[in-house]
């Protein structure tokens, strides 16, 4: 059995928040990129998840092999600590990201599928922490002719060609089971992804990706043209109005917090 995980490189989120608590973000001239260097870059968390779900399965006694693919510039990083963590291959495919659309990213990631003999389960994170948009895996489906099931908090095998799948749902947790060949996005409900031993570190520094040009994919310029255009990107201001009430004692502060909100139509 293979498995295959998508992953993308994503600035380190809880460093753009504080750059943007602190008033620091900025775009750059050209209105689509930030101006920072600084910030990191590292692995998107849902994928880390996705890892993590491959990852047990193969506890569980499942004999398959794990693939970890990226598609951007130089994804070195991520895929090396895809290897630590257990990736019995790596995938880079080379390609500018940030020039691409979704659309071509999913046809770059399965055309990585089917070159290199093919997955009977992809997993990807649900959404990617920077873009939030979550829909590379529904590409992926519609390209590779696959069933998808999202927002999974656990995965196991039911049988030899099937996975039984728990959805996070607004409605609470629900069950499916899905034939194979399919494909799962995961959900941080997952759990906690673990982490590579120094042995393992070690070890993976000897792992190196297999690299793919979108032509050595036989995915062509015309089949990369985005259909969606980035023309503006912002950050937007954020204004707080926050008004404390004081004196007297608890009862009173909040028959006036009540009065207030009466005053401002927030209750009746």
């Amino acid at each position: 059995m293979r498995i295959v995980v998508c992953a993308k490189e994503v600035l380190d989120p809880d460093a753009v928040n504080n750059y943007a608590l602190a008033g620091g973000l900025q775009i750059g001239a050209d209105g689509k990129t930030l101006t920072q260097t600084a910030i990191p870059r590292l692995m998107n968390a849902y994928d880390e998840q996705a890892i993590e779900a491959a990852l047990r399965l193969k506890d569980s006694g499942l004999a398959a092999k794990l693939a970890v693919v990226s598609a951007g510039t130089d994804p070195a990083s991520i895929l090396r600590q895809a290897a630590a963590l257990g990736a019995d291959e790596t995938g880079h495919v080379q390609v500018d990201a940030a020039s691409l659309d979704l659309a071509a990213i999913a046809k770059l990631l399965a055309a990585y599928v089917t070159k290199t003999g093919g997955a009977d389960l992809i997993l990807c994170g649900r959404q990617a922490s920077d873009d939030d948009q979550g829909v590379v895996p529904a590409l992926l489906g519609e390209l590779l002719g696959m069933p998808v099931v999202t927002v999974a908090r656990a995965v196991v095998m039911s049988g030899d060609k099937a996975v039984r799948v728990t959805r996070v749902t607004p409605d609470g947790d629900e069950t499916v089971e899905v034939a194979l060949p399919c494909i799962v996005t995961i959900s941080n409900e997952l759990g906690t992804p673990r982490y590579p031993t120094t042995a393992q570190t070690i070890k993976a520094r000897k792992m190196k990706p297999t690299v793919f040009t979108p032509d050595a994919l036989g995915v062509g310029a015309a089949d990369l043209a985005p259909q969606v255009l980035l023309t503006k990107q912002f950050v937007p201001t954020v204004q707080g109005q926050c008004e404390f009430l004081s004196g007297g004692s608890p009862a009173e502060l909040a028959q006036a917090l009540l009065a207030r909100l009466r005053a401002d139509g927030a209750i009746a």
